[in-house]
């Protein structure tokens, strides 16, 4: 069975690993953006090797290839990575897969692959990137919710005090970025985060094993 932690931080570099995940994050994603091929590797491998020494679980987002070149234990794909990755190359490297819904027709294809985590969103609406989907809101969290039974992610727009709500909803984990990385005391708020969710820490829904 796999249990996701409540706090699900996504940050963009390894420095901002190095930095926060002496607060005590168990679950985090590399979500890197713009580089080439080799910068790619060593963050990557970096990241591997960062989150093994605090006993955190690392997702990496997109790059399945370098993921599995890195042993890596858990991707996260977009409904266009999904659709071109190589599915069994990455369950045969022993490697985890979340995938992101916006709507029933992908949810439809994240449940077809297996996914080992759902992600949905944006549930607020978000300034961080342009979307091409409306806010979902609590009341389509809740009905993933009774669809799904691996672990299912909130992601977009959330705050504290939305997330709270989030997980009230029925999300197991709470995926945040702009809370975090533009604070201007991000270790801290970091802790708040983890003290926030902490009623739910033992909570999480688990998946069977594949």
């Amino acid at each position: 069975m796999i249990k996701l932690d409540p706090f699900y931080p996504i940050l963009p570099d390894t420095a901002w690993l190095a930095r926060l995940l002496p607060q005590g994050i168990k679950l985090v994603q590399l979500r890197i953006k713009d580089q080439g091929p080799d910068t790619l590797r060593t963050e990557i491998g970096k990241a591997v090797a960062l989150c093994k020494g605090y006993d955190c679980r690392l997702v990496i987002n997109d790059y399945w290839r370098e993921a599995i070149e890195a042993k890596a234990s858990f991707v996260h794909l977009g409904q266009e990575d999904l659709a071109a990755a190589d599915l069994n190359a990455i369950r045969k490297a022993g490697i985890r897969i979340g995938v992101s819904t916006h709507s029933h027709e992908e949810l439809d294809k994240a449940l077809s692959a297996d996914a080992d985590y759902v992600a949905l969103g944006p549930i607020y609406a978000t300034t961080l990137k342009a979307m091409n989907f409306a806010p979902q809101g609590l009341p389509r969290l809740a009905e993933w919710r009774a669809r799904i039974r691996c672990p299912l992610v909130a992601i977009g727009g959330l705050t504290v005090a939305r997330a709270k709500l989030a997980l009230a909803a029925g999300a197991d984990s709470v995926a945040v970025i702009t809370d975090i990385v533009t604070d201007q005391a991000p270790e801290s708020k970091a802790k708040n985060w983890i003290a926030a969710t902490a009623p739910w820490r033992d909570l999480s829904t688990g998946c069977p094993q594949n």
